[in-house]
């Protein structure tokens, strides 16, 4: 038994429905590429926006049909106008809107009723004025899902598509075609682009307003511009980020083959105040910003230079493997202002070696600079230029190349040029760019009009040029940041221990409901302890004394030096009411740290003590939180710990689930990193073990969404002894504030990125033969999937994927990326994981996805199992999973294409209710499963 495809599905043909069914797959087709467009409020009023709509729709042909719709005018600017769109006697696919707000509601469900299936407010006059406006969004929105319709706005610009000359905005030109597709939440910015990108001869593929996203959001555009064939880098001018998880599942989909570039505006007003845990304290809206971007790939810059210097050369350049640049000049002076630049935002000089030093030398002058930056002096004749870069791009020790180029009596720009332009040749045939080298190279040709015919030759080649050094070293850090993201995004991880299955989540949940049914939202330091170890967190043995003797007795039992701390249900932070007291060494100093806390709170706050051992502190006090930010719900705190904690603000910030390579980028990101990696003769701490405790603490915080705020502060780290033994870790002190119980759970904040779905894991007994368990899949399965693929037949292969895929390209890491790296929000893929009792490893036998198409509420299936248990019932039960996942997820279809020749998977369709239809092309028959969620 083999599959259906995801991939190579049929073409429509040219047929009347063709449109029809293109627009209810690729809804944003209906804004972005109509062929009949109504301009509803067209005026001839000099200088309105009816007016300027409507001629820059007239006077930018796109191939299309325009009609204004105006009650009171027989005709706009010498078009026949149409009193309502009902009365156009075209089927019109984009409704152009530029009403009086109150008017909006109306007009939207005219245009609903009239079969229109795209729409641009250009209106003001909404959520912006107050409480009225957003009764008004509400009715549009109303209209607008009634009718499935998709609606960008209201109060935007407009959209472009330069590429087929399509101008829906009131904008005074229209911006020059390209392949950057920008979006912008301010129109008054769209407008200053616009003027800045025709002098610096940027081109779209797509200009958006997209005003207050009432419908269409950052996903929505980010996917649309993701498939779109014209765009090979997102630019995008953020204000605020409206649905989190809508936008990170979009852009770590699109990131990893189309850049996304954001400039964030308002990034320096906090999220929360007053918070009662240090990571409250720690967490702004600015640096959970820069970890979401960093957690989906997104590249975050601070110009709007910056913005599309990045687009060019991410979609030109390859990725820098490393963070080591070598410079090329033919001055000093600019080649130390790339090195200051390149150091201060993160990069690296790369260490040219011996033999590159030594061949350099026997075609340079004598007085080289002999290092990086190469000088090869002011004479550089092109050769010597061409020859050094050669040179230079063949050093293992360098990830990438600047060359540096001022005008001297000796130099030749145009030249030059064209000596580095063989660095990357056109294929004529193709008109593709082919490189000798797969190192990123860009240039800074320093100097005026002389220059520019040079900079012009590089740049047709795929070289991007700037005229500052500093500039380009910068833009080679962004590439440096915007490779390593990905890199870490889509790392295969290490298996958590024990399959991830050593958490006590009912344990953990008990321990919070007991507060809850007490009134309280505050746990105690003990509840606190036993809710981490619940989760595998070790934790300072612990122990409740409610008398002074009972503290003495309990700290016979444990043996001195001792810790004692005072026990509160109320009393947040201990230390700054005298509540602790470090390094006890007798039963009379335990008496009299016991009667000091008592004394130094209110009776009403005070029950008892807690007793620990005080345990050498000779490793590292690290901080380990979780606290809510507005926008993405819970996120998570790692650094520096102990009593300076908001003194050095040495922290990094990520948003839960982690995996190991996630949490060890985490770690990466703080300046204690250095030193827990072992500095000074000191041995390291347990990297991998501090991994799997950040992986399970972001479990607990998935797990339980009662938890409002969290701290582990101190997190003891020892160093592992030279026998690489050792390394323990424990929390010292933890601190758990809840949300309170009236909050509902469907209220509760909820992570900005799905966890693994946990609910949806299931045995199942194959037949005649061993259980399995049917789970999601994750990314440390990717070993497993290869094993997988190499159990397959050619032709399981063949119908799965309508041709024959080679194993070694099935099973590369760059694919098993996306197959294995799921968010589980706009895909969901299973496998049918077993045990083999044998060996005691794990084997897929059988996977399956469901993937959402782009823009719809539909979804495409696909699967595949091992020949070894093909008509055994795993795929019917697999499929079964999928179409019960489908209505779970509110899905209003599960479609798919099947060849013709492949009978069983037909027949397993059928059997769970999919009707099939033959299709224009006779060799594939489409599958189709309307859901009733109800059912």
């Amino acid at each position: 038994m083999a599959s259906t495809t995801l991939q190579n599905a049929t073409p429509l043909t040219a047929d009347p429905t063709h449109d029809l069914l293109r627009m209810e797959h690729r809804p944003l087709d209906a804004i972005f590429s109509p062929q009949a467009i109504a301009v509803i409020g067209a005026s001839e009023r000099p200088n309105s926006v009816g007016r300027t709509l409507l001629w820059n729709l007239i006077t930018n042909s796109f191939g299309g049909t325009i009609y204004p719709v105006n009650p009171k005018r027989k005709s706009v600017l010498g078009i026949r106008a149409y009193a309502t769109i009902a009365d156009i006697p075209e089927q019109v696919d984009l409704a152009v809107i530029a009403t009086p707000a109150r008017t909006v509601p109306g007009v939207i469900r005219e245009c609903g009723e009239a079969g229109v299936k795209g729409a641009i407010v250009i209106s003001a006059g909404f959520k912006e004025t107050g409480a009225e406006g957003i009764a008004l969004e509400k009715q549009v929105l109303e209209e607008v899902r009634r009718y499935k319709m998709r609606l960008i706005g209201p109060n935007c610009l407009g959209v472009m598509n330069p590429i087929s000359g399509l101008n829906a905005t009131f904008g005074s030109s229209m911006a020059r075609p390209g392949n950057v597709g920008f979006i912008s939440q301010s129109g008054a910015l769209c407008t200053a682009i616009l003027d800045w990108s025709f002098r610096e001869n940027v081109g779209f593929s797509a200009f958006v307003s997209i005003g207050s996203m009432l419908d269409v959001g950052w996903g929505d555009l980010i996917y649309y511009l993701g498939d779109d064939p014209n765009t090979e880098s997102i630019v995008i001018y953020m204000e605020s980020i409206g649905d989190a998880r809508s936008f990170l599942t979009a852009a770590r989909e699109v990131a990893l083959t189309k850049p996304i570039i954001v400039l964030k505006a308002g990034r320096t007003e906090a999220a929360a105040k007053a918070a009662a845990s240090h990571t409250g304290a720690l967490t702004g809206s600015e640096a959970v910003l820069e970890a979401a971007f960093k957690r989906c790939g997104v590249l975050s810059v601070n110009r709007i230079s910056d913005m599309f210097d990045l687009a060019e050369v991410l979609a030109k350049q390859p990725r820098p493997k490393g963070p080591r640049l070598s410079i090329i000049t033919n001055a000093g002076g600019p080649g130390v202002l790339a090195t200051d630049a390149l150091i201060a935002t993160g990069g690296n000089l790369a260490h040219l070696s011996e033999e590159t030093i030594a061949h350099l030398s026997e075609f340079l002058p004598t007085h080289w600079s002999h290092g990086n930056p190469i000088d090869i002096l002011g004479d550089a004749e092109p050769e010597r230029y061409a020859k050094t870069l050669e040179a230079a791009s063949q050093d293992p020790n360098s990830d990438a190349l600047l060359v540096i180029l001022t005008p001297q009596s000796m130099t030749n720009p145009s030249t030059t040029a064209q000596q580095l332009k063989s660095y990357v040749e056109k294929n004529t045939a193709t008109s593709m760019l082919t490189r000798k080298h797969t190192k990123p190279i860009i240039a800074s040709w320093m100097g005026g009009d002389d220059v520019t015919p040079g900079e012009n030759l590089l740049n047709d080649a795929g070289i991007p040029t700037y005229r500052y050094p500093d500039a380009a070293a910068r833009v080679f850090s962004y590439m440096w940041e915007y490779s390593y993201t990905l890199k870490g995004l889509y790392e295969t991880p290490v298996l958590p221990s024990s399959d991830g299955d050593n958490a006590d989540e009912q344990r953990a949940a008990g321990l919070i409901q007991t507060a809850l049914d007490e009134g309280r939202t505050l746990l105690t330091e003990e509840e606190s302890k036993q809710l981490l170890q619940a989760y595998g967190i070790p934790i300072v043995t612990t122990r409740l004394a409610a008398t002074v003797e009972d503290a003495v007795r309990e700290a016979e039992a444990i043996g001195y030096p001792i810790v004692v701390k005072l026990h509160s249900k109320t009393i947040t932070h201990k230390t700054d009411v005298g509540g602790v007291k470090l390094n006890l060494e007798s039963a009379e100093a335990v008496r009299a740290a016991y009667q000091a806390i008592e004394a130094a709170v209110p009776a009403a706050d005070f029950l008892g003590v807690t007793v620990q051992p005080m345990l050498k502190r000779d490793g590292y006090e690290l901080i380990l939180g979780s606290s809510l930010d507005p926008q993405f719900g819970p996120v998570l705190l790692f650094g520096s710990g102990g009593q300076m904690v908001e003194v050095y603000q040495d922290r990094a910030i990520a948003l839960p689930p982690l995996n190991s390579t996630l949490a060890r980028r985490m770690m990466e990101r703080t300046r204690i990193y250095k030193a827990l990696k072992g500095v000074r003769g000191r041995q390291a701490v347990d990297l991998p073990g501090l991994e799997q405790l950040l992986v399970r603490f972001s479990q607990l915080i998935v797990e339980q969404p009662r938890i409002k705020e969290i701290d582990i502060n101190p997190l003891l780290a020892a160093p592992l002894d030279d026998a690489g033994h050792g390394g323990n870790m424990v929390a010292l002190d933890a601190r758990v504030v809840l949300h309170p119980a009236d909050v509902a759970e469907a209220d509760l904040p909820k992570p900005a990125i799905r966890p693994y779905p946990a609910q949806y894991c299931m045995r199942w007994e194959l037949e005649g033969g061993p259980p399995v368990t049917i789970r999601p899949i994750r990314p440390e399965d990717e070993p497993l999937m290869v094993q997988f693929h190499e159990t397959l037949s050619e032709q399981s292969i063949y119908l799965r994927y309508f041709h024959l895929i080679k194993l070694s390209q099935r099973t590369a890491h760059e694919r098993m990326t996306r197959i294995c790296f799921v968010d589980y929000d706009q895909e969901m893929a299973f496998v049918a994981d077993y045990k083999n009792p044998t060996t005691g490893n794990h084997e897929i036998l059988a996977a399956g996805r469901l993937s959402k198409l782009h823009g719809t509420n539909e979804a495409e299936f696909s699967m595949l199992v091992s020949d070894r248990y093909q008509h055994r019932g795993l795929g019917t039960q697999l499929l079964q999973r999928l179409v019960d996942v489908g209505r779970n997820e509110n899905l209003d279809a599960i479609t798919a294409d099947i060849l013709s020749d492949n009978a069983a998977m037909q027949r397993v369709c059928e059997k769970l209710g999919f009707t099939l239809s033959r299709t224009s092309d006779p060799s594939i028959v489409q599958a189709d499963l309307r859901l009733d969620s109800s059912e």
